[in-house]
């Protein structure tokens, strides 16, 4: 006991402070052996219960730190860092998992869950079924409905009927997926980060290739994302190595020592932060490093694009700021200046792009790089208000996005969803609630008053102008102006445009789905309306480096 108590000492092992990193990943192990033990019949319950309970508890642990005034630490022989920072993003991720766990599990939208882990089984039954569509049919691109003849068909073998279980092995994706989630945004040294991202990057790979429709572009999806995802990953490791070489570690605050008085060529330095730069940009959405984002939001189980588009997003920008701000914040002056021109492609590539899209998910997607521009204006300020502004955003964009893509679940045709923008005409008529969920989402991401938007788009540009960006600041005002535009139109088209006699319909959802928008759209109007809670536990974040 004696030997093990010295060599926790020696590692700076505080099982307080990473209880919650722990908890997540100690349950998607016992979530695996969940899927190897527990009856087929039981396994979806059992999973979601020990998933949510999971998050819950992890969630419980976060808020109990961070209001208890336990100071800040450093980890495991100074590879993680819990300090305020991240307490708030592991608490924002944890808040994020819990909607977006509820969508995973619903299966009242979708017959036998949006997942399917065995394609030979679904086109086994369509045949048995004597379908006359393939299963695996590519429908649902830019102008598609969405549905395929899977619908029709189920997934179990023998069988022509959707199953009532659900192919679970998402839950110990998910949870792997969001461990590797908080270790990222809490890395104190480039190794673990990279470790971290990795970890996070393979389960979500997986989830995108596993929806139960569309499975061409599911799989399709899933292929670019790993695919592109291993030459950022490549791009990173690189520019670690770099990096090491300047400074003689990979630990940030030893870079930042280094850069401040280092006698070494500044090549090196540069060229690490660029290639580092690549990697982290491309987890995070940023313009021009976006390629894979509008085909992996399109292609993905809806549930999982939720996932993604909020959680990765927090992980992501989590670490850069935490590389900008650690690690090469005494340097800003010589890199700020390509990074503005970073945040503004990613604005305007947003902005443009996203005009032409008719389908709803890619719309998202390029909103979703239009954003990523905007919180580069906060990350970009190295001030504690451009800290404190990044971090609430993060957190308001989450919360939005998932309603949206919620919703959008909702709105079907035949078997599967219909994301054209031809599909919303006139759905006020048909459903008014979710019509007016939808409006209020769509505004929120425009940043009209009385919406988190609002508030998010106020504090990042408010911290822009206060250290001298205003060029950048002006450039995100009239991007957002100009996006504005194509979320009007979905909801022109919801309230203005007669909808078709033969239109989509728009499915009841479940309790869980219903759950994990509400809570979606009332966290958009708290932070609209009340937001000093929010903004004075931001505000009060700081590194430690």
């Amino acid at each position: 006991m004696q030997g093990g108590a010295s060599l926790s000492t020696a590692l700076g092992v505080d099982y307080g402070a990473l209880a919650p990193l722990f908890i997540i990943l100690g349950v998607a192990c016992v979530s695996v052996l969940v899927e190897a033990f527990v009856p087929l019949a039981q396994r979806a319950r059992v999973q979601l219960v020990l998933t949510l309970a999971a998050i819950a508890v992890a969630l419980v642990v976060v808020i109990v730190r961070a209001t208890s005034g336990v100071p800040a630490t450093i980890v495991l022989a100074g590879s993680l860092s819990v300090d305020s920072v991240s307490l708030f993003l592991w608490g924002t991720l944890l808040a994020l998992a819990i909607p977006s766990v509820l969508m995973i599990a619903d299966r009242s939208v979708e017959a036998g869950g949006a997942f399917v882990a065995d394609p030979e089984a679904l086109a086994e039954a369509q045949e048995r079924a004597g379908a006359r569509t393939p299963v695996t049919v590519g429908a649902g691109g830019a102008g598609g409905s969405g549905s395929d003849g899977a619908g029709r068909a189920g997934s179990s073998r023998g069988s022509a009927t959707p199953p009532p279980e659900m192919h679970t092995e998402v839950f110990p994706f998910v949870l792997f997926a969001l461990g590797g989630m908080l270790a990222f945004c809490a890395a104190n040294d480039l190794l673990t980060m990279f470790v971290a991202l990795e970890v996070l990057s393979l389960p979500l790979y997986l989830l995108c290739g596993l929806a139960r429709r569309r499975r061409v572009l599911s799989q399709e999806s899933a292929v670019k994302y790993f695919l592109l995802g291993a030459f950022a990953s490549a791009f990173f490791l690189y520019g670690v190595a770099l990096l090491y070489g300047y400074a003689g570690s990979v630990r940030l605050s030893d870079i930042a020592a280094a850069a401040a008085g280092s006698l070494r060529s500044d090549s090196l330095l540069y060229g690490g932060l660029a290639l580092l730069v690549v990697g982290l940009m491309f987890k995070a959405s940023v313009g021009p490093f976006h390629t894979w984002t509008p085909d992996v939001y399109q292609g993905a189980p809806t549930p999982v694009t939720a996932f993604m588009a909020a959680c990765t997003k927090v992980a992501a920008f989590g670490a850069i700021l935490r590389v900008f701000f650690v690690a090469f914040g005494p340097t800003a002056l010589e890199w700020r200046g390509v990074l503005w021109a970073v945040a503004i492609a990613s604005m305007v590539i947003g902005t443009v792009l996203g005009l032409t899209q008719t389908d709803l998910k890619r719309m998202v997607a390029y909103s979703s790089v239009a954003h990523a521009g905007f919180l580069l204006i906060g990350c970009l300020a190295i001030t504690p208000a451009g800290l404190s502004g990044t971090l609430f955003y993060l957190l308001a964009y989450g919360f939005t996005t998932i309603a949206i893509l919620g919703l959008i679940s909702l709105v079907r045709s035949g078997d599967g969803e219909a994301n054209h923008l031809s599909a919303y005409a006139g759905l006020a008529t048909r459903s008014p609630v979710v019509a007016a969920a939808l409006s209020f989402c769509l505004l929120a991401l425009a940043g009209v008053p009385l919406t988190s938007g609002f508030t998010a788009k106020f504090a990042v540009f408010s911290a822009g102008l206060g250290d001298g960006e205003a060029p950048l600041v002006i450039v995100g005002l009239v991007c957002s102006a100009i996006a504005a535009f194509f979320y009007l139109r979905v909801i022109v088209m919801m309230y203005f445009s007669p909808p078709a006699p033969d239109g989509p319909s728009v499915s009841l959802p479940g309790p869980l789905t219903t759950v994990s928008i509400t809570l979606g759209v009332v966290v958009t109007l708290l932070l609209g309306v009340v937001p000093t809670a929010a903004l004075d536990w931001a505000a009060a974040a700081r590194f430690l480096g």
